[in-house]
C-alpha cells in the first residue's frame, strides 16, 4: 500500500469533520427520543419508527465517511463500515419492536402490533422498507465480497425480510390490490418485495448451511422462510405458487432429514 501523504490526510480530515459532527448529532437525538418512550402504545411505536429512520440516516453518513476515505486516502475504513452495519441492525431491531419478529406465523399472531400503527399509510411503509433494504445492500457492497461479515449479512437480511413481511396488513391487503384503490402501487411493490426477500433469505440460509456452517438450525430457518412465503401466496390467492413452494419445502426437508441421519451415523 502506498504511503498516504500528509496533504491527503489533511484534505480527508477537513472533509469528514462536518459529517462526523452530523453522526454525533443523530446519536444525541436518538438518545433523547429513547428517553421519551414509554411502553408499546401507538405513541411509543411511532417514535420507534422515527428511530428506524434516524438509524438509516446515520448509516448513510457512515457509508459516506468510508467512501471519502476510499476516494481521498485510497483505503477502505472498516470502522465506519462496521458502524454502518451496526446501525442497520439497530434499525431492524427498532422495527422488530414495532411489528414483531414472527416468521412462519398466522397474521392473527401479530396483527395487534399493526393495529397500533394503523395510521401509517402503505406508501410510507413501502418507502421505509425500501430505504432499509437499500442501506443494508449498500453497506454489504462496500464491505466487499470477501468480507468477514459475509455470512453475518444472511442473518441481517433475514431479519429485514421478516419485518418487511410483518409491515404488510394482511387483513386488508387483498382488497387493496385493486388498482383503483389509492396506494395500490405501493402495496403491490411492498408485497412483491416481501416475497422476493423471503425467497432470497431461504436460499441464502440454505447456502450458508451448505458452504459454511453445516448447522441444522440454518437449514431449518431456510425452510421456515419458505413456509412464510407459502403463507403469503395462500393469503393473496396464488395457489399455484403456494404449491410450488410446498414442493420445494418437501425436497429440502427430505435433504435435511438425510443429512441428519448421515451426521448421526458418522458420529456412531
Amino acid at each position: 500500500m502506498a504511503k498516504i501523504s500528509g496533504e491527503a490526510k489533511k484534505r480527508y480530515f477537513d472533509r469528514v469533520k462536518t459529517y462526523k459532527q452530523e453522526t454525533e448529532t443523530i446519536v444525541v437525538r436518538e438518545k433523547n427520543l429513547l428517553g421519551t418512550i414509554r411502553g408499546d402504545g401507538p405513541s411509543a411505536q411511532y417514535k420507534r419508527l422515527k428511530l428506524v429512520d434516524e438509524r438509516l440516516n446515520l448509516a448513510s453518513y457512515f457509508l459516506l465517511l468510508n467512501r471519502l476515505s476510499v476516494g481521498l486516502l485510497g483505503v477502505k475504513n472498516e470502522a465506519f463500515l462496521n458502524d454502518g452495519r451496526k446501525s442497520c441492525y439497530q434499525a431492524v431491531i427498532y422495527l422488530e419492536e414495532v411489528v414483531s419478529n414472527r416468521l412462519d406465523a398466522p397474521f392473527s399472531d401479530y396483527s395487534e402490533y399493526l393495529e397500533k400503527i394503523e395510521d401509517l399509510d402503505d406508501e410510507k411503509r413501502y418507502r421505509m422498507v425500501a430505504k432499509l433494504g437499500f442501506t443494508i445492500q449498500s453497506v454489504e457492497e462496500d464491505f466487499g465480497e470477501n468480507s468477514k461479515w459475509k455470512w453475518s449479512f444472511v442473518e441481517l437480511e433475514g431479519r429485514y425480510a421478516i419485518v418487511t413481511k410483518n409491515l404488510l396488513n394482511l387483513k386488508t391487503l387483498v382488497a387493496g390490490l385493486d388498482p383503483r384503490v389509492h396506494g395500490y402501487q405501493a402495496r403491490l411493490n411492498h408485497l412483491n418485495l416481501a416475497k422476493e426477500l423471503l425467497q432470497r433469505s431461504a436460499d441464502r440460509y440454505r447456502e450458508k448451511y451448505e458452504l459454511s456452517t453445516l448447522r441444522m438450525d440454518d437449514f431449518k430457518l431456510a425452510i421456515a422462510f419458505l413456509a412464510a412465503l407459502r403463507r403469503i401466496h395462500i393469503v393473496v390467492g396464488e395457489t399455484q405458487n403456494a404449491e410450488t413452494v410446498k414442493k420445494k419445502m418437501d425436497v429440502w426437508k427430505t435433504k435435511m432429514e438425510t443429512d441428519e441421519r448421515n451426521a448421526r451415523a458418522a458420529k456412531a
